[in-house]
């Protein structure tokens, strides 16, 4: 039992966590660096299997995925996929941004067609902090009604 809870850390109300499925050492570097830096408190999946068990376990306001996390082609990465194929209900509450060396930054065709929120390529990485910071905000705006409503209705006032 002990070894369960030593995988995770307590996240209290207010502390904003982010997840990164990255694999490439200099990208996760530079990633966790960024977000730390616009305040989020990070966690690090290993693979395809601890990404699903920490996505499932905890509503994280962010998701950073490598297109080939722990994958040799895009087509082999199951996380992506999975986000891809999820419910749009288990997904709502985060935002999804996608590192690429292929797809064009901030794109807004290539992040319909992979189900993200933003797409982000490896060349851009210095500029992740405003994308960050930008389309949270822009998914808080679009949300805000969806989330009076839900909250509403959860007290009974609906």
């Amino acid at each position: 039992m002990s070894q369960q809870f030593a995988e995770y850390e307590f996240i209290s109300p207010s502390d904003k966590p982010a997840l990164l499925a990255l694999s490439s050492m200099e990208v996760l570097a530079n990633v966790q660096t960024i977000v730390l830096e616009c305040g989020f408190k990070i966690h690090v999946a290993s693979n395809h299997a601890d990404f699903s068990k920490r996505f499932t376990a905890l509503n994280y306001h962010i998701v950073v995925v490598e297109e080939l996390f722990a994958a040799g082609t895009p087509d082999e990465n199951t996380t992506l996929r999975g986000l891809q194929w999820m419910p749009m209900a288990r997904r709502r509450h985060c935002v999804v941004f996608l590192i690429s060396e292929r797809l064009q930054t901030l794109n807004p065709m290539h992040a319909f067609q992979q189900s993200v929120h933003a797409v982000i390529n490896k060349a851009d990485l210095s500029s992740l902090g405003s994308i960050i910071q930008k389309a949270v905000a822009d998914n808080d705006l679009f949300l805000h009604s969806y989330r009076e409503v839900q909250a509403a209705a959860a007290q009974g006032k609906i």
